[in-house]
């Protein structure tokens, strides 16, 4: 199971090891564009968590990943992202990016409020249960398990924090 403090680097890097093959074979035009998307604006570095590219819908999907409960600026941020992507990668042809929020958990009626007057499509799921429950039963038997990921997190966490320099903060 994930701990609460786990980071969102963490779950990136859980969902990529665990993921990312069986994304690039969904096929029917589905592929995996990268993780850390970097871009540059006004002198400023950004970095977009996963980004996709779907052929036959002839769009961009944006994923940010939030290893706590959405916040209402969750919104602006993946806002922000989708225009970037549509101005500077989008080609003339393609529909308008996609953003999807995965976060630890959800308030529905803040989501709602914090979506609603926002042009872009976004949607917002909670990766522990209703993402996994939600996918087709095609797609859920070539995916881990949310046990496995979580699994597969706290290996990488445990890793982590062996390597791990420790250095005083004050």
């Amino acid at each position: 199971m994930v701990k609460n403090d786990h980071k969102e680097k963490d779950l990136e890097k859980g969902l990529i090891e665990n993921v990312q093959k069986t994304l690039l074979e969904l096929g029917k035009g589905f592929s995996f564009v990268g993780r850390q998307h970097h871009f540059e604006l006004d002198d400023q570095s950004y970095f977009i968590d996963l980004l996709f590219y779907h052929f036959k819908l002839k769009c961009f999907v944006v994923v940010e990943l939030k290893a706590r409960e959405f916040n209402p600026h969750d919104a602006g941020q993946i806002n922000f992202y989708l225009t970037v992507v549509d101005e500077f990668l989008k080609a003339p042809d393609d529909k308008p990016t996609i953003g999807l929020i995965l976060c630890k958990t959800k308030r529905n009626f803040t989501a709602e409020y914090a979506l609603r007057n926002i042009s872009s499509p976004i949607g917002v799921a909670e990766y522990t249960t209703d993402l996994f429950n939600k996918l087709p039963k095609e797609l859920r038997s070539n995916l881990p398990t949310i046990e496995e990921i979580e699994s597969e997190l706290e290996k990488n966490e445990l890793v982590a924090n062996e390597e791990e320099p420790t250095t005083k903060t004050e």
